[in-house]
């Protein structure tokens, strides 16, 4: 059996960014706690074939195989800068390209940066419906960072750091779970013989 993976996935579109850099500490957290590998890409990553594409037959082969890797996680952590109240343009078209079941009954992190607090809702108006359009299944703790939780590109905040540790131990229990009902396996079905039903003679 393959080992297990832990997918990040940043929308930010420069390099280097605070928002990847969260994502991959996100997603290293849950990969040490679940015994899972950890990759993490961005937008940048996708390469010059992922503007025009509309379905995922139209990445090039290093993209196709990012969806796909994406598509077997076992957790997926999503984050994206706040523009404007919401994510990236480009975030959103990474998602448009999946299959509407690719995600469903998926455990997703979803994590966010920006540049104070007045954007701290897209985690509940705009990344948890995405991902309830997909019926993946988020984590209660969502997680936005703004500048003052970092130091020279760092988490430096104490309370951003409590945050993380509650949403990995969540993702962490959701991936247990499915391991839990995965291994139950339903009891055997004795044969039965056929009942003939006539009239007494």
């Amino acid at each position: 059996m393959s080992q297990k993976l832990v997918v990040g996935i940043s929308g930010n579109i420069t390099r280097p960014s605070k928002t990847r850099a969260f994502v991959d500490h996100i997603a290293s957290e849950i990969a040490h706690d679940i015994g899972a590998l950890a990759l993490t890409f961005d937008i940048e990553d996708l390469g010059p074939s992922f503007g025009a594409a509309r379905r995922p037959g139209d990445l090039e082969p290093s993209a196709r195989s990012l969806v796909d890797r994406l598509e077997e996680a076992a957790v997926l952590v999503v984050g994206s800068p706040t523009y404007k109240g919401s994510y990236t343009g480009l975030f959103k078209h990474f998602f448009d390209l999946l299959d509407p079941a690719a995600l469903k009954g998926r455990p997703v992190v979803l994590a966010a940066t920006g540049g104070g607090d007045r954007h701290s809702l897209i985690i509940e108006h705009q990344l948890r419906p995405l991902f309830g359009f997909f019926e993946a299944l988020t984590v209660p703790t969502g997680i936005y960072a703004s500048e003052r939780d970092f130091t020279d590109g760092r988490i430096s905040s104490d309370a951003l750091r409590a945050r993380t540790a509650q949403a990995v131990a969540e993702a962490a229990r959701l991936v247990a779970g499915a391991q839990a009902a995965s291994s139950l396996t339903p009891a055997p079905v004795s044969a039965q013989r056929p009942v003939r039903v006539g009239l007494a003679a």
